[in-house]
């Protein structure tokens, strides 16, 4: 159900994942603990939300293409899942919209106290949904640009991209990721998510995180973060 390479930044062409419309068997089968261990999780985050996710039931990569399915899942099932790592069954997956400053630093968040990863530090970014399946194939561009306004504020939908898509595939799941390259600074654009976020009533993050080399990295760094900055940093980009 799963072939493909592991701790590799590879790229990707086209990316091929498709939403199935049956359960998937990773929830089908563990109904009663993933009912056990939300009421645990909840018990510990009062303000966890048992939204709508999706999970891979199948990921393959083959002459620079990705084929994929997945399922439609409680959040509560992916909180289940996480504990356990059963990638047998399933997987998970998440699109980075890698934000590149005009200095070349690389612009990310800090997640909140209250989510499911406090002080986590990633891009702005968020599982898919059903509705980053248009006509049931995942859009990834839609999902980055709708995390990142909705953490953010800031806007991709008309900034100069990478031609290239690349992923990484680890443990913890896979990131499919792209460069995006804004007119502004590091510390003009940080400037930008303070002043969003605090308009927000409920932020998702407690702020932005400026990321100017590879060596001197913040507090809280997701661990599937780090080959994705000596990437950048050890690929500068010619276009």
């Amino acid at each position: 159900m799963f072939d493909i390479p592991m701790d590799a930044i590879l790229p990707v062409d086209a990316v091929d994942v498709r939403l199935d419309a049956e359960p998937h068997p990773y929830e089908a089968q563990n109904l009663d603990a993933i009912e056990d261990n939300w009421r645990t999780e909840v018990a510990a985050n009062p303000a966890l939300f048992d939204g709508t996710m999706v999970l891979l039931s199948s990921l393959s990569y083959s002459g620079r293409r990705m084929v994929g399915k997945c399922h439609a899942i409680r959040f509560a099932t992916f909180m289940h899942w996480r504990r356990r790592r059963s990638i047998d069954t399933a997987q998970h997956a998440f699109a980075h919209a890698m934000l590149v400053a005009a200095d070349n630093a690389l612009v990310a968040i800090r997640m909140g106290a209250h989510t499911a990863s406090p002080g986590s530090v990633y891009f702005a970014a968020g599982s898919f949904e059903p509705k980053d399946f248009p006509e049931g194939k995942v859009d990834l561009h839609f999902n980055m640009a709708r995390e990142l306004s909705e953490e953010t504020g800031l806007s991709i939908d008309g900034a100069r991209r990478e031609d290239q898509h690349y992923f990484i595939s680890l443990e913890s799941g896979t990131v499919i990721f792209r460069r995006y390259f804004l007119d502004y600074e590091a510390e003009t654009l940080a400037a930008q998510i303070r002043e969003f976020v605090a308009t927000e009533a409920e932020p998702e993050i407690e702020g932005p995180v400026i990321i100017r080399n590879a060596t001197d990295l913040p507090a809280g760094l997701s661990p599937h973060m780090v080959p994705l900055v000596a990437w950048h940093f050890a690929n500068p980009h010619s276009g």
